[in-house]
């Protein structure tokens, strides 16, 4: 198989790396403590974490606190900065749920002004006004 026997017989010695051990130590010492007080941020859990005996950098908890999404109670909520689109609204005439469960667009009209190909840019609600762009260009809609 041309395998190189080496790193073959090193992993055969230690199949866990010791920080992956260390590490996975530090993740339950901060799920504990996470458990128990759902309140602290990570700088307290780090605090907890080296009572029971588990020292690690205030980065480290950190990193493993987000990654684990172990987050306060009283923090901020998860932002929708757009990394992953919403459901359709509910007016929204070109949707269509396919047999796996998606949800697609199909832009059918059984005639004139039924269907409409647009997006809305910016909304000002204190001019009251409406910048929409469609296929072709951008325009803007003001009412009063």
């Amino acid at each position: 198989m041309k395998l190189s026997r080496q790193p073959y017989y090193r992993w055969l010695a230690a199949p866990v790396p010791e920080a992956d051990v260390i590490e996975a130590y530090r993740a339950n010492a901060l799920f504990d403590a996470h458990r128990d007080d759902p309140e602290f941020g990570y700088r307290y859990l780090a605090d907890e974490a080296e009572a029971v005996g588990q020292t690690m950098a205030v980065r480290t908890a950190w990193r493993l606190c987000s990654h684990n999404s172990w987050f306060s109670v009283f923090g901020k909520g998860k932002a929708k900065n757009g990394k992953r689109p919403g459901p359709p609204v509910h007016d929204d005439l070109c949707a269509v749920v396919d047999a796996d469960g998606r949800t697609r667009h199909e832009f059918k009209a059984e005639g004139v002004n039924q269907l409409w190909l647009t997006d809305i840019v910016r909304h000002e609600a204190l001019l009251n006004r409406v910048e929409v762009r469609d296929h072709h260009r951008l325009a803007v809609a003001a009412a009063r």
